[in-house]
């Protein structure tokens, strides 16, 4: 018969999604340690951030994503989707858990270059598949960018059918399109509700439309999701975050 102390107590993650907007606030103002505030306050344990400047002189020249990763006290994992001289621009996962990068590349784009970046995450044993992208702006090129990330080299690989598998990211994407429709054919969104309705995420000041989103596989249980809609969020960027809460299942 067990006993309490044979049943291993449930491991609850909690990951964050947040389009820092290279950290420029609605006052105008670059302020990584503003946002890693937000995040702070958040609790979350894995970060997806988008629109990280790294050495771009409009930002001050410093690298967003370190500077954000030490005030958390966080490993940062980066990956330029637009990278012009020493000017670089992307995307970044954050954590303190054991972490290795497994693949961040480019994907299909027709206007800004875009790309996704890949970590393995150890959660007390258990492997994590992670997943962080910003899409683009036409409907034509989401799909195909949804299209891709589903096949062998990214979520349709192997080790993610698996493994518990998060993907988070700014799709530019509301729950509608055909985009977000293609991905969740596959995994299951995290859908903070308010008031009966998904909660929107952009603009932060005067949040209208969901276009942040986190998916899971089946291997996760969602405990809850929200949207962060306190004023220092309404202030830091022009997105709002999303936070989710997950039971890793066996």
């Amino acid at each position: 018969m067990l006993t309490p102390k044979d049943i291993p107590a449930r491991r609850v993650l909690r990951a964050l999604t947040y389009n820092v907007h290279s950290c420029r606030g609605s006052d105008r103002r670059h302020d990584p340690e503003r946002i890693a505030e937000v995040i702070a306050e958040s609790g979350a344990e894995v970060i997806a951030l988008q629109e990280l400047d790294v050495g771009r002189k409009r930002s001050g020249g410093i690298d967003q994503a370190e500077v954000i990763a030490a005030h958390l006290k966080m490993r940062s994992h980066f990956h330029p989707a637009l990278h012009v001289e020493e000017e670089r621009y992307g995307d970044a996962l954050l954590t303190a858990l054991p972490s290795t990068l497994h693949r961040a590349a480019a994907l299909p784009s027709r206007g800004e270059p875009r790309g996704a970046l890949w970590i393995e995450i150890d959660v007390d044993g258990r492997k994590l598949q992670v997943f962080n992208t910003h899409f683009g702006l036409s409907s034509a090129e989401r799909t195909l960018q949804a299209e891709t990330l589903l096949g062998p080299g990214w979520l349709g690989h192997e080790r993610c059918r698996r493994a518990p598998t998060l993907l988070l990211g700014d799709f530019n994407a509301v729950p509608s399109s055909r985009a977000f429709q293609v991905i969740s054919r596959s995994m299951t969104v995290a859908a903070p509700r308010g008031e009966g309705r998904w909660r929107a995420t952009f603009p932060a000041r005067w949040p209208l439309l969901r276009l942040d989103h986190v998916f899971h596989n089946n291997r996760l249980k969602l405990i809850d999701a929200r949207v962060i809609d306190t004023p220092l969020a309404r202030k830091a960027s022009d997105h709002l975050p999303i936070v989710a809460d997950f039971e890793l299942l066996s």
